[in-house]
This record gives C-alpha cells, sequence and structure tokens, in this order.
C-alpha cells in the first residue's frame, strides 16, 4: 500500500480510495480467505480449525502481525494459516481433502472480486460526481488486489495454497521432502516478489482472470 501511495502524489481522493481498498483487504477479503479454508475442512470432516474458531469472518481470528505489516508496506502479505488435518476427513481422501480444503482459499478470493466488480458497476450506473467515481475505483482497486492474491497463492510453491493442491499430483515422500525447505523457499519468493522479477508472469494471469470477469459482468457496462 505504501508505494501505491507514493505513486498518486497528494491526490487525496486517490488516497482515500487505496486506504479503503487495502481496508477492505485485510477486514474482508483477508478473513473470508481463510475462513473458506476452514469452512471446506470442517464440510469435509476435519474440525481442527473449527475447534480453534477459525470458522469465522472475526478479522482478529484471522489477522498475522507480520502478514499485515507486508501488504500495507510492500503489497504482498498473508493472514494465519488455517490449521488443517487432512487426515481427520470422513467424506474423501487425505489427499482430496488437502487439494480442496487449499482451492477453497483463492477460489474465494475470485469470487469476491467478481462480487467488487459488480459493485463497483452498479456504483457507475448510479453516477453523480468525483466521490461515487472514486468509490467505484475503490472497488474496483480491491478486485484486483484479490485476483492477484488468488493468482498469488495458486503458484505451486510451498507453503502457498497452489502447493497444497499440488500434493494430489505427487507422491507423499517427494511432497514432504519439499516441504523440508518450506521456510526457505517462502524467504526466496518474497524476495523475487519484493525485487519485481514475479510481476509481468503474475500481472499477466491476474489480467486474464479480471478481464474474465470484466466479460461475464458485461451486461452491468
Amino acid at each position: 500500500m505504501l508505494f501505491d501511495l507514493m505513486s498518486v502524489g497528494g491526490n487525496m481522493q486517490l488516497i482515500i480510495s487505496i486506504v479503503f481498498s487495502y481496508a477492505i483487504i485485510l477486514l474482508v477479503a483477508f478473513p473470508i480467505h481463510e475462513c473458506a479454508h476452514a469452512f471446506m475442512a470442517k464440510a469435509l470432516g476435519d474440525n481442527t480449525a473449527f475447534y480453534q474458531n477459525r470458522v469465522t469472518l472475526n478479522p482478529i481470528a484471522h489477522l498475522d502481525l507480520m502478514g499485515t505489516i507486508g501488504i500495507l508496506i510492500f503489497g504482498i502479505g498473508w493472514a494465519k494459516p488455517v490449521p488443517v488435518n487432512p487426515t481427520a476427513a470422513r467424506k474423501v481422501s487425505a489427499k482430496t481433502a488437502m487439494a480442496l480444503t487449499a482451492a477453497a482459499g483463492p477460489l474465494s478470493n475470485v469470487l469476491l472480486s467478481l462480487i467488487f466488480i459488480i459493485v463497483s458497476k452498479l456504483i457507475l450506473m448510479i453516477g453523480g460526481g468525483d466521490v461515487i467515481l472514486y468509490v467505484a475505483y475503490a472497488f474496483q482497486y480491491a478486485a484486483s488486489i484479490n485476483v492477484s492474491l488468488a493468482v498469488f497463492n495458486l503458484l505451486p510453491i510451498p507453503p502457498l495454497d497452489g502447493s497444497r493442491m499440488f500434493l494430489v499430483f505427487l507422491k507423499p515422500q517427494h511432497y514432504f521432502k519439499i516441504m523440508q525447505y518450506e521456510q526457505i523457499i517462502m524467504i526466496v519468493l518474497l524476495l523475487l516478489c519484493w525485487t519485481g522479477l514475479l510481476s509481468i508472469p503474475l500481472n499477466f494471469l491476474g489480467n486474464l482472470v479480471l478481464g474474465f470477469l470484466d466479460f461475464i459482468t458485461g451486461f452491468l457496462g
């Protein structure tokens, strides 16, 4: 967020829109993302997150201090990971439970982006002055950030959600061998993000998703 604010100069309306967008991400998108993980796990029979009060939309239950600082300064952040025990799932295999639980988070971000785009277009249909335009922009920007979070989390790199989904295609011994280096891989991944080296592929994929969401909401203009 800090870098975004620096790029708009002294435009107070844009500053307010950007701050509002990131508030939506922290207080709405992050809780929904983690709650989606917890809810899916519970639906499959794994009550680990439920017993730790993670099936909730309360931001306090999900926000991580370092992850919050990261997204406010660098635009890259995270919430507290939801604890899961896929072997406790009673309705599907452990591998399938892990994949479905992991997929629920990014999917919630895409669906939330769709809602934000619809809200933005409805606001623009109502019309009005500059205030209306900046409110619409804030929801569009929040939709863009949500898509970026979804695309980022779908990378098949531990500890991101995509790596949990990738477990379906790997033998357990190979997967857990990779997971031994999870912390190192995460540090390298964050460095790549902060240096901008991942921006081109992530922006390309994010724009594809946003283009699709814009297309299916085209009836709103």
